[in-house]
């Protein structure tokens, strides 16, 4: 087997407007509808999303909101991206840090969505 790339996430949210407000008006991802069901868009990336208890099926075991740590890598430089954050109020975890990432070194800025989940935001323009 040789694996090529993910071609979506599941996120688990306890309040699909506020998931939505902020994956759409914070982070600029489009929203899908399609038969009932939420997505978020960007690039060729997807992210589902399960409102909890009413999980689509099949589903993870145990499906929570705020479990999730991901990392979503940015084309603007960290500074303009931190620049964005700010002008519209949003609470930080951290101010820009040096990470490591897949593809080596990063500079990274880390807040959190509305369930918890912490979201990271990298830049590889280091």
């Amino acid at each position: 087997m040789n694996l090529s790339h993910i071609d979506h996430l599941v996120i688990t949210t306890k309040n699909v407007e506020q998931c939505i407000h902020f994956y759409t008006q914070i982070l600029n991802m489009s929203l899908i509808k399609e038969n009932n069901r939420y997505s978020l868009k960007f690039g060729n990336q997807k992210i589902n999303i399960h409102t909890k208890p009413r999980e689509y099926l099949p589903a993870a075991k145990t499906p929570m909101q705020g479990s999730l740590d991901i990392c979503f890598i940015v084309n603007d430089s960290i500074e303009s991206v931190l620049y964005d954050l700010q002008q519209k109020d949003i609470i930080l975890e951290t101010n820009i840090v040096e990470r490591i990432g897949a593809l080596g070194k990063m500079k990274s800025i880390y807040l959190h969505d509305p369930d918890g989940n912490l979201i990271e935001l990298s830049s590889y323009d280091v």
